[in-house]
């Protein structure tokens, strides 16, 4: 999204919004090694860091939380450098609120068992299943999983379907596999730097 189109967005969104004053919710895009990223920060925290369309985000985003939406570097920066030490290897845990309140409250459970997943490991749908109590929820964990707003910081993608099955992605098996290989490849250069 340029900052022409994200500006156009606003107009028609938040008409009043004339740059000076900050908005409820800061949005923006950032380029990663898995895509272009759309992101979104309210007062509680990061909403969205997705794959899907900016245009897609920022209407959901609108709809469900607030219309007083634009850009905000004060908000938007630290995440994203977050996010570019995370993908050159020298960010193990993030630090930047999240605020889940995309998900529904069965996925935002789902997604909090991740977030427990240490950096570098994974966890199957059947032992978030026996987490949670719901053994029989396979596929809702599934779903739980592939919707989750806040990909890469929220670890959906340290759960896999199963022992050599990595399930859905958000953003595709490509990206999966690039983060889980740029997981542990980090954490066996630096075990052998011991």
């Amino acid at each position: 999204m340029t900052t022409g189109d994200l500006e156009a967005l606003v107009r028609v969104t938040a008409p009043g919004y004339v740059g000076e004053t900050p908005p409820d919710v800061a949005f923006g895009t950032t380029e990663s090694p898995v895509g272009l990223l759309a992101l979104a920060v309210t007062a509680r925290g990061l909403v969205a860091c997705s794959y899907e369309n900016e245009h897609v985000v920022f209407a959901r985003v609108s709809r469900e939380i607030g219309s007083f939406i634009g850009p905000d570097p004060r908000r938007l920066d630290p995440v994203r450098r977050e996010l570019d030490a995370y993908f050159s290897g020298r960010l193990r845990a993030f630090t930047v609120p999240v605020d889940l309140r995309l998900a529904t409250p069965f996925a935002r459970t789902v997604l909090q068992m991740t977030m427990a997943v240490p950096y570098g490991s994974v966890t199957t749908h059947q032992q978030i299943a026996g987490r949670i109590g719901r053994p029989q929820a396979l596929r809702a964990i599934g779903n739980a999983l592939t919707a989750n707003p806040v990909c890469v910081i929220v670890p959906c993608h340290r759960a896999v379907e199963a022992a050599g099955r990595p399930g859905g992605y958000a953003g595709g098996p490509a990206a999966k596999a690039h983060l889980l290989h740029l997981e542990s490849a980090e954490r066996e250069r630096r075990a052998a730097e011991r």
